[in-house]
């Protein structure tokens, strides 16, 4: 029905263990940060054939790559030349390592059209999209700042080569919409999910939120006051009505568990057990 993928980085053993431990822990496929020693302008051949043969040996499917664009996402088209080259490259490196999926945060889709960014973030998507879709790829925005009717209308929008990267934990902490209802709203546009979990700790509008995040990163989100993200299963994530829902839409791709904490391994491991003891009960 589903797949339990892991984000390699996040066991915090490096690239290379990381793909190895993601196989010891039951999970069936990776995903990869677009940074650091795999940065798509740095990265060097070798380290792109060490990827995709640990993947292969181990059995694990690169399931996507993840490019993030950091602070505004697409919102200020002075930034978004190099955050294009970037995005694009990403998608080339995705293809070398026989994947298909970028995720990213594009920032905060606005309501109103007539907003000015609302045609700068269409523009850079549209760009985005258009190259990915000649590579048979999707750009998969992740679920969070909006709505998901919002979301959706945008993409909708672009075209081709976009999809959604539904995190529930994501809409749950920050209340943007209903994690449970909204995947029939995303529907076929879910190419790929995050298993995350959290609270919401106080109310607050996500678009402040995530402009407040843009601007002072983990360290503002770790001390705001506003949610925490707990481990699988121990947040408010309705995982079974969840799970019923994807499955209602026809969804049968990855579950990919991130868990954004320092010796985080821990709880990546339970975490792919709880997905497998949970998925039984469908």
């Amino acid at each position: 029905m589903f797949k339990i993928a892991t984000l390699a980085d996040w066991f915090g053993v490096g690239l290379i263990e990381g793909i190895r431990t993601s196989q010891r822990c039951g999970a069936e496929g990776v995903q990869v940060y677009a940074a650091d020693e795999f940065d798509p302008r740095t990265v060097s051949k070798d380290m792109i054939a060490t990827v995709r043969d640990t993947a292969r040996s181990c059995g694990q499917t690169v399931t996507a790559l993840c490019g993030e664009l950091g602070g505004f996402g697409f919102e200020k088209a002075e930034d978004n030349p190099d955050k294009l080259s970037y995005l694009k490259k990403v998608i080339d490196l995705a293809d070398m390592v026989d994947c298909r999926i970028v995720t990213t945060h594009i920032g905060v889709v606005p309501g109103d059209k007539s907003d000015p960014r609302y045609q700068i973030m269409l523009d850079a998507m549209g760009e985005a999209g258009e190259y990915a879709r000649r590579m048979g790829s999707y750009v998969a925005v992740e679920t969070g700042p909006e709505a998901i009717a919002t979301l959706r209308g945008f993409l909708e929008k672009v075209g081709g080569g976009v999809g959604i990267n539904y995190d529930p934990a994501n809409l749950v902490m920050v209340g943007a919409d209903d994690e449970v209802s909204a995947v029939k709203t995303a529907g076929d546009l879910i190419v790929h999910t995050h298993a995350k979990d959290g609270h919401s700790l106080k109310k607050i509008a996500p678009a402040d939120f995530y402009h407040n995040f843009a601007e002072g990163g983990l360290e503002w989100a770790a001390t705001c006051g506003v949610c925490v993200e707990t481990p699988l299963g121990e947040g408010s994530v309705r995982w079974i009505p969840y799970l019923n829902a994807l499955k209602e839409i026809g969804y049968d791709g990855y579950l990919t568990i991130e868990r954004e904490v320092k010796n985080g391994a821990e709880d990546i491991r339970m975490a792919v057990r709880f997905l497998q003891d949970t998925l039984k009960t469908l």
